[in-house]
């Protein structure tokens, strides 16, 4: 059943792109991530530019971050005020990451830095949850550790324009949530990621930040840079499939609610774990095509629109 994709000029298998975004959903609901970071390097694998992937991705972000968040407002676990200044930063970090993203695209070089950059920050981040995760479940029948302090106040804590945020408990610089949400922001545009994975370590280590509110308040600010970014990608470099992403959202939201049955069955590090080794696996994958001998030496593009 082959469906022919306007944007990205070629015909791929409905099915296939139907079953990707299913995995895709039943991952993110089994582990409580976005799974940008697992949708894009799938698209590229079955052939669709990676510039394609990218902007397309991020439109599917949008419905998928909208749909969690309204959990999370239900219970309560959204920060607004600081929601906002996180995403004032995102958007600054938004459209510096389109305009870099143009100005690869104009050079040829798109393809190589997203994949270069998908095999970094996956290969870096999946191998520390891999560490992090085996050594929780060594530990699982070791005497409980004595603990810490609860806060560890570094020198990002001393930056001025101080603000309180009552839903939080915080009074910290503003300059420490817009400047994670900036990097959200760019990682949306130049990836196609909502960026979860980076933003919530920062948010917990950084800012201090209650656990119950992270997710919800992260995925507040993801709604409004992807919304961002897939305009701005559609808008000046032409990069949005929509009948690519309807096809990944149909499989995603259907492939999120077994993905959701199943987590709630699987020990917090065993998640981890298995995430880890799934995130490894395809920087691995990335890596070896970059490397590897293609099968055609000698390609023809056009010209860029």
């Amino acid at each position: 059943m082959q469906v022919y994709l306007p944007i990205a000029e070629m015909s791929v298998n409905a099915l296939l792109v139907l079953g990707m975004g299913w995995l895709v959903g039943f991952l993110s609901g089994m582990f409580g991530v976005g799974g940008g970071f697992l949708m894009t390097p799938l698209l590229i694998f079955i052939g669709v530019p990676p510039a394609i992937a990218v902007g397309t991705q991020a439109n599917q972000l949008v419905a998928a971050s909208v749909s969690g968040v309204l959990a999370h407002w239900r219970r309560g676990n959204v920060d607004v005020k600081l929601g906002v200044v996180m995403l004032g930063g995102g958007v600054v970090g938004t459209a510096v990451g389109v305009w870099i993203f143009g100005i690869l695209q104009r050079l040829g070089q798109i393809d190589i830095a997203i994949t270069l950059s998908y095999v970094f920050f996956l290969g870096t981040i999946g191998g520390m949850m891999l560490v992090e995760s085996s050594r929780a479940i060594l530990r699982r029948r070791a005497p409980t550790a004595k603990r810490g302090k609860l806060h560890r106040h570094i020198w990002l804590h001393g930056l001025p324009f101080k603000m309180r945020f009552q839903r939080s408990k915080l009074y910290i610089s503003a300059l420490l949530p817009a400047g994670i949400g900036a990097i959200g922001g760019m990682l949306v545009a130049i990836m196609g990621i909502g960026g979860g994975f980076l933003l919530v370590p920062a948010m917990i280590y950084l800012l201090n930040m209650p656990a119950g509110l992270v997710a919800g308040t992260s995925l507040f600010q993801i709604i409004f840079t992807t919304a961002a970014a897939t305009l701005l990608q559609a808008a000046t470099n032409q990069t949005v499939d929509a009948m690519l992403a309807l096809l990944l959202l149909i499989g995603g939201v259907i492939g999120a609610q077994f993905g959701t049955k199943a987590g709630s069955r699987l020990r917090g590090e065993t998640a981890r774990l298995a995430l880890a080794t799934i995130v490894v696996a395809v920087a691995l994958k990335l890596a070896w095509d970059l490397f590897s001998r293609p099968d055609d030496l000698f390609t023809l593009t056009t010209g860029l629109r």
